[in-house]
């Protein structure tokens, strides 16, 4: 499958949008932040509104439904939330709350947002839940800092983070079973990263990395200092780290999960109800 150009960059002629649309940007977050250069979900839910309004100008009404029917809706948020919330906002009211809490915003957003694009003839969603933050250089890093690194695990990874991000996992999980149950018509697959990063952070000779805590990209302790701000500060093997930069795991990990929520190898039920290859050929 060729990569998909960003929505803000297409034309947005009838042949783009058929071929399909990317309205991601980096560091979007699903909680509203303000910021003109992240698109936040609900940014990013008007451009959908958009597209499907030049559908149905372009193609007829039942066509455009068609369309829009048969096409796979992919979702990745609340990894920036999270980040925002430990790294950026150390005093942040929200830490004064639990992990409960705080999840509860977000998968109540992102409920709605997969509300809203049902309502729409969105009959194809995967949301993805948010990798284990907790074991991400950056975070180690910090913890470092704070407390001598007496939060980290023998894995290297943060547990109190890991557990704010569980619950909202859980949760979101959770309410996409309730969704289905409610639209019947609709199929909703949740892909858990989250375990899928942490078996090969358990187990990363039997998947053929060697740096389960360094970011190939980086500079400082395990390169968690200062961010990847050019690709020539990379590692020699970047396919031997689990972690390419701060926040982010590498394309060997990525491909690793991309093959596990496509045929369920070669780690079972990263996605459920049901695989992608599944959900892809599923009729609406």
């Amino acid at each position: 499958m060729t990569s998909i150009r960003p929505f803000y960059t297409q034309n947005g002629s009838l042949t783009e949008v058929l071929g399909g649309l990317n309205f991601g940007s980096t560091q979007a977050t699903i909680m509203n932040e303000g910021s003109f250069s992240h698109q936040s979900l609900n940014q990013q839910l008007r451009q959908v509104s958009e597209s499907m309004q030049l559908l149905q100008l372009q193609l007829s009404e039942n066509s455009a439904t068609e369309f829009t029917k048969s096409s796979i809706f992919f979702l990745s948020f609340g990894k920036e939330d999270y980040i925002d919330l430990f790294l950026h906002n150390s005093s942040s009211p929200m830490l004064n709350h639990d992990a409960q809490y705080f999840a509860t915003i977000l998968v109540n957003q992102m409920t709605n947002a997969m509300r809203y694009l049902y309502e729409a003839n969105a009959r194809k969603i995967i949301c993805l839940g948010v990798l284990p933050l907790g074991c991400a250089p950056r975070i180690a890093w910090e913890s470092n800092q704070t407390s001598n690194g007496d939060d980290i695990n023998g894995n290297g990874c943060v547990d109190n983070v890991n557990d704010w991000i569980l619950e909202y996992n859980r949760m979101l999980d959770e309410h996409i079973v309730q969704l289905n149950a409610e639209f019947s018509d609709a199929h909703i697959v949740f892909c858990d990263v989250y375990s899928g990063i942490l078996e090969i952070i358990n187990k990363p000779r039997f998947y053929g990395f060697e740096d389960t805590k360094s970011a190939c990209c980086g500079l400082g302790l395990n390169g968690a200092m200062i961010g990847c701000i050019s690709t020539e500060m990379a590692c020699n093997q970047a396919s031997s780290h689990v972690w390419w930069d701060l926040f982010n795991p590498t394309q060997a990990v990525n491909s690793i999960l991309a093959e596990a929520a496509w045929s369920n190898q070669p780690i079972p039920d990263l996605c459920r109800p049901l695989n992608i290859h599944n959900l892809v050929n599923t009729k609406t």
